[in-house]
């Protein structure tokens, strides 16, 4: 019984001891959280978190952020089109030779023709301006007739040239300056010279849904025809 009691003290007092050393842990409370924090490594840098800002979602990692204006980037443009392209006006003629041209294109129903109202010069006219009246267009015939000048028409039909005189038509306009240089000699100094129009049938050329490479070959077609415009249409 001695022995029992012998070796219970020493168990206990040996229980004592480790508790005492720490060997088995505190159980004081006032070591369990500044000491866990004190002991964690790096423990300054910690940083306490509002509620809302523990509650938001997380932003996304950098990399992903990098990566997705890259592969907006990297994305390709779409082709360039271009929707309806018109060259014009052709005489019969020009028409003609541009359709030879551009019928290597091979556009099929892409391609159209419509007829647009147009003007030719036909001849060139010397011509002393509008006198306002026919007694204003008889004075002024007589002075011509006082230069020597008697081949001259007055015009009295419903034109913008009412009441003015006609001093020759030409075919071109090199004749026509001819003949104003030589009045100019004889003493006429207010005549001019102007063409004269007659109505004409033109054409126009349509292209539709040309991509870029087209666009460039029709481009370099129309340089054979400097004259003519090329130019969007609807």
């Amino acid at each position: 019984m001695l022995k029992f009691v012998f070796w219970l003290l020493a168990g206990v007092n040996l229980l004592v001891l480790a508790i005492g050393q720490g060997y088995l842990g505190s159980f004081r409370t006032e070591t369990r959280e500044p000491a866990r924090l004190k002991n964690q490594l790096q423990a300054n840098k910690l940083t306490l978190l509002t509620q809302a800002q523990a509650t938001a979602p997380a932003a996304p990692p950098a990399s992903e952020e990098a990566a997705t204006p890259a592969a907006a980037a990297a994305a390709p443009a779409p082709p360039t089109s271009y929707a309806c392209t018109e060259v014009g006006n052709f005489l019969l003629a020009d028409g003609r030779r541009f359709e030879a041209q551009v019928a290597a294109l091979d556009l099929g129903d892409r391609q159209s023709r419509r007829n647009v109202a147009g003007q030719d010069i036909s001849s060139y006219m010397v011509y002393i301006p509008p006198q306002g009246s026919k007694e204003g267009a008889d004075r002024k015939a007589g002075e011509l007739k006082q230069l020597g000048v008697t081949n001259y028409f007055i015009m009295n039909e419903s034109s913008p040239l009412r009441w003015g005189i006609s001093l020759g038509v030409f075919k071109s306009e090199t004749s026509a300056q001819s003949q104003l240089a030589s009045l100019n000699k004889q003493g006429v100094h207010s005549a001019r010279v102007a063409p004269r129009y007659s109505a004409s049938k033109q054409f126009a050329y349509q292209f539709r849904d040309l991509d870029a490479a087209t666009r460039a070959r029709l481009e370099k077609i129309k340089t054979q025809f400097p004259e003519q415009e090329l130019r969007s249409c609807k």
